[in-house]
């Protein structure tokens, strides 16, 4: 059975994938030091990372017994570069995500990645602060 994490990015359906949220989630990302705190922010994250990833698919599922831990190993094109990566996500006890942890690799398609969401930042910032 498919999570519904991954399901809800397989399909492409950005409003399922921030019902998944936790409030208060930390998402840290690839190319940016300091994570970010709270759901619309995150939101506004990973609608702009929908738009930036191309073929992107999942390749594996590493959950732990306890259902509180997955790990999702994808593959993806930006631009002109292809990239590995993994989403490390913890779950609270209603089965939220509250911490999200991206990395990627290497480091010229996390350079393009970085390049491409920067180049965004402003409509992210515009969406998060609506979203709040």
């Amino acid at each position: 059975m498919t999570h519904p994490f991954r399901k809800a990015v397989e399909d492409g359906d950005h409003a399922a994938l921030v019902d998944l949220l936790a409030e208060d989630v930390v998402f840290t990302s690839p190319v940016v030091f300091k994570p970010y705190a709270g759901k619309p922010v995150t939101s506004a994250i990973l609608g702009a990372v929908m738009e930036v990833f191309e073929e992107f698919r999942y390749v594996r599922e590493i959950a732990d017994s306890g259902g509180r831990d997955l790990a999702l190993v994808f593959e993806a094109r930006v631009g002109d570069r292809t990239l590995q990566g993994c989403d490390f996500l913890h779950f609270d006890e209603s089965g939220r995500v509250d911490d999200f942890t991206v990395m990627v690799r290497p480091l010229s398609a996390a350079q393009a990645l970085q390049e491409a969401m920067a180049a965004r930042f402003d409509a992210v910032a515009a969406n998060a602060a609506g979203a709040s």
